[in-house]
């Protein structure tokens, strides 16, 4: 604890000065973040770090596994973030974003020990469908196999949940919010990115398009002309 300590009055006296006018602005103009990021809590996966993203660039909401619930009329921390990113500030770009290594992942693949966590337990339940997909459709893996299928899958899982929350949906039929899956490999520094045509995850390359789960796009099931007014 006493490094922690030690790194505040760093940010004191080294971060903080060479920032001053860009915390000054933040504090005068209020926040304009580009995306919302919805990431695991482990704390090899920093986004700021990942995106290089200054103060006021991201507004991040971290869990175990990277959980999206799917709405419900009761309150949830994730469920009042997406709900204020989306209304309150604007934003037009969620990104769900897994790891590699994701002990939540290997929780939902091997449950076992979470017998005395009961709260996690119920938590990891929204991951469910993740490895219903890969032990219903991948075949025979190894365990280490099985584990990385599941924490893609489960990108793939929370972008659909996030569809469920009102805020989203309506964003997305009036063609204003993009959904993006991205998964982090911290063993080769890598950013993986769901396709939506494909619905594989590539690489992200310097100089190549960015791969989208869900673009931008106006998308209305109703197909009719409202009846001209009277004259």
């Amino acid at each position: 604890m006493n490094e922690l300590i030690g790194r505040i009055f760093s940010f004191e006296r080294n971060v903080f000065p060479n920032q001053s006018d860009l915390f000054a602005k933040l504090v005068r103009d209020g926040q304009s973040p580009k995306a919302l990021m919805i990431s695991c809590a482990d704390s090899r996966i920093v986004p700021e770090h990942i995106l290089a993203a200054a103060p006021g660039d991201l507004f991040v909401c971290r869990n175990a596994g990277n959980i999206v619930p799917p709405y419900a009329t009761q309150n949830g921390g994730v469920t009042s973030t997406v709900e204020y990113a989306v209304l309150a500030l604007g934003i037009r770009d969620i990104i769900v974003c897994g790891h590699s290594d994701c002990g939540a992942m290997k929780a939902v693949a091997n449950p076992a020990p979470l017998a005395t966590m009961p709260n996690v337990a119920a938590w990891l339940r929204h991951s469910s469908a993740a490895a219903s997909v890969v032990d219903s459709g991948y075949g025979e893996l190894e365990p280490a196999e099985r584990v990385h299928a599941i924490s893609l899958e489960n990108v793939v899982a929370q972008l659909a949940n996030l569809r469920t929350h009102p805020s989203v949906a309506a964003g997305i039929a009036r063609g204003e919010i993009s959904l993006h899956g991205w998964f982090v490999d911290i063993h080769a520094g890598q950013i993986l990115a769901l396709d939506g045509v494909s619905g594989r995850f590539e690489t992200v390359r310097e100089g190549t398009p960015l791969p989208v789960a869900h673009p931008a796009g106006q998308r209305f099931a109703a197909s009719f002309a409202w009846p001209e007014a009277a004259e």
